[in-house]
Order: C-alpha cells, then structure tokens, then sequence
C-alpha cells in the first residue's frame, strides 16, 4: 500500500488541516500500528494511574529524565552507570549534553508547539556544547531546511492520530534527517519525548522513552531507523511499531522508579 505523510517538501501546510483530510490518519492502516499504538497508550496510562501520580509525580519526572539522558547516551554508543550519573560523576560531553537536554524539556513545553526551529536549535546547544565549535550550535545544515519545514507543520498542526505515532515521527525524521551533523541522535530522542509530552501521551513526563529504546537494543534501533529512512510504507510501519514497543517499555521503567520512590 502507498501512504502519503507531510514530512517532504511541498508536504501540506497545517492552516489547511482544517478543511482536508488528516494527512497523519493514513498511519494507523499500516500494518500494526493501530493496536502497537493501542498497547503504548494502555501501558502509559497504567502507570499515570499509580497513586505516586497524585501528588509526587514530580520527583518521579527528575528521575526519569536522568534515566533518559542515560539511555540515550548509551544509544549513541556511550554507557555508563546510573550511579555515577547521579553522583555527578560523569563528564564525558555526550552524557553532560543528553542530561542537559533532558533536563530542559519542561522549560520547552509551552514553546514547541509555536516555534519547533527555536526549541531544535536550543536542545542542539545543549547536546552539542561540548562537542562542536560554538558558531555551529543550533544551526541546521543548508540539506536540511526543506524537510524541518515540512515536519514543522506537523509539530504545529492537529492531528487525530495517537501521540504516540506523532512522537515517532517527529523522533525517526529528525533522527534520519540529522539536521544538525553532531547531537543528532540526542536531540531527536529529546524532540520525540517532547511531542509526547506535549500531545498529552505523557504530560507529567513520568515514563523513560529512551530507556525503552536502548531495552529494545541498539541494532533494531538501527535497523528500525533505516527502515524508517527508505520513505515506504513498510519501513515506516516498522519504525512506528518500534517506537510503540519502547513507549511500553518506558512505561514499565516509571513504574520501577515510582515504586522505587515509594520504598524509599
């Protein structure tokens, strides 16, 4: 089957979701998505509905977000242990630059929505301080601006879809675009769990997306994304799927750190 989404140039613009078709619907008829998306939607809820939620969900969302930076160093190749991590042990700038990153997600909510390209070049300055020269943080290399339009429209339309599979885009495009030629990896995982956050899939950023990824191993990450790049419907129903499974994997990792907290 063919499927037409809005994330190469001359893609729809989101003024006119309004009057058209979602352009995003067509993805729940690939196969496997719509109940991988189910499945995710079912395991974030479990944990939202924990009784930590109703008045600590705070202290579950700084731990998460060091859980995140973690597992999304690992994926870029980079592991260390959670415990070093939490000791400030750790300086290696791939790691400083995903906790850094991870960390400023709650102060780029409000603005996601409104302007992606600003949010995309602050997580990039953050991921990337350490590892590039200064004049190249935050901007995106001269390939990649057709296509950040296009998925801007995304970021900043409406949709039918599940989260969930918004998040999925957002994250597979930004991740096989990278834009930016270092940080790439960190800042499409950071723009993924954003998407989420933001499109209510997990407002109080409880879960670990990332960690559900780097549980899920490094190679089918790799081998998903590739699939995701190739532009057919299959690579993307394979990429989509994936990030559904990491979801509910996130999921279940808040749900050991929510009753970690409570164990004290």
């Amino acid at each position: 089957m063919g499927v037409t989404i809005p994330l190469r140039p001359g893609a729809p613009a989101a003024a006119s979701r309004s009057a058209a078709p979602d352009p995003l619907a067509p993805l729940l008829e690939l196969p496997g998505v719509r109940d991988a998306a189910e499945s995710a939607r079912a395991a974030i809820d479990r944990l939202l509905r924990h009784r930590l939620m109703r008045n600590r969900s705070a202290e579950v969302s700084a731990e998460s977000a060091l859980r995140g930076a973690r597992a999304s160093a690992a994926l870029e190749g980079v592991d260390v242990p959670l415990v070093d991590l939490r000791a400030g042990q750790v300086d290696d700038p791939v790691v400083q630059g995903a906790l850094r990153a991870s960390l400023a997600l709650g102060s780029l909510v409000d603005t996601w929505s409104r302007a992606p390209g600003q949010v995309l070049a602050r997580l990039h300055a953050l991921a990337a301080a350490d590892l590039v020269d200064r004049a190249e943080l935050g901007r995106p290399r001269p390939h990649a601006g057709p296509r950040l339009t296009s998925l801007f429209t995304v970021v900043t339309g409406t949709s039918t879809v599940p989260a969930v599979l918004v998040a999925g885009l957002v994250h597979g495009e930004l991740a096989a675009l990278a834009p930016f030629g270092s940080a790439d990896g960190v800042v499409a995982r950071a723009a993924g769990r954003l998407t989420g956050i933001v499109r209510g899939l997990d407002p109080k950023a409880v879960s670990v997306p990332e960690m559900g990824f780097a549980e899920l191993g490094a190679d089918a990450y790799a081998t998903a994304l590739a699939g995701y790049a190739t532009g057919g419907p299959e690579g993307l129903a394979g990429w989509l799927v994936h990030c559904c499974r990491a979801t509910e994997h996130g999921a279940l990792e808040g749900l050991a750190v929510a009753e970690a907290i409570l164990r004290g």
